[in-house]
């Protein structure tokens, strides 16, 4: 009988035990996703700050301004949607990309660009454009340029787009969009990347890597990372 009591003490014991534990997790869980939404919510309602205060005045000003809106409204999305610890960093890293945009239009109007900021992913691996650019791919013209003007109006705060990294700077276009949103680039992107940046120096194509990979390989085809798996939309609609 005795032996039985004991028994039967033991089994609860571990029982309390594995419950005790998994509440623990639950709640340690809980606290590191409040904590993550809390943070993401900060640098939202900073990037909304800025956004409503900024008004461009020429057209990259005001095209990197829109851009740094139309992050606004992506990161305010994503915040709606956000039940997992993964899912509250991506709003912050969008709200992060917009704060981009708001320095570039900043720059762009000769104003004091602000602190800096987190370095988004993939941003050091693509540096940044370092020269004047002009080529025509497939009967089309391009441009890129350190600086902006009102023929390169179109900023990218640099980073890793579908597998490929994007230099910083100010484009003719934003002809990297597409393959933000489908998570691959088009046919012909190869030699679109390779007439733009092979060679130039500062950027992830300086030792020659048209294919715009480091010398160690890697997916061109990847996924741009708006995507957790768990069906988590970024809210970018181009």
């Amino acid at each position: 009988m005795t032996g039985t009591i004991l028994t039967l003490l033991v089994a609860v014991a571990v029982v309390a035990a594995a419950v005790w534990l998994i509440r623990g997790q639950r709640a340690a869980r809980a606290r590191e996703l409040d904590d993550a939404r809390s943070e993401a919510r900060r640098w939202v309602e900073r990037l909304g700050g800025q956004v409503l205060s900024l008004v461009g005045t020429d057209e990259p000003s005001r095209q990197a301004v829109a851009d740094a809106a139309e992050r606004y409204t992506a990161a305010g999305s994503q915040m709606e949607q956000a039940a997992s610890v993964a899912q509250a960093r991506q709003v912050t890293e969008t709200a992060y990309e917009g704060l981009y945009y708001v320095r570039a239009a900043r720059t762009a109007m000769g104003m004091d660009p602000g602190p800096d900021l987190p370095p988004l992913p993939g941003q050091q691996q693509a540096g940044a454009v370092s020269e004047e650019r002009d080529v025509r791919v497939e009967g089309h013209a391009y441009s890129a340029s350190p600086r902006p003007s009102d023929r390169n109006s179109h900023f990218y705060p640099g980073g890793t787009v579908a597998g490929r990294p994007v230099p910083r700077g100010w484009y003719s276009e934003p002809w990297w969009r597409p393959a933000l949103v489908a998570g691959a680039w088009g046919v012909g992107s190869m030699v679109l990347f390779s007439a733009m940046f092979s060679g130039m120096a500062g950027t992830g194509y300086e030792a020659g890597y048209a294919d715009g990979l480091d010398a160690g390989g890697g997916d061109p085809g990847g996924d741009g990372g708006f995507d957790d798996g768990g069906g988590f939309d970024g809210g970018f609609d181009f």
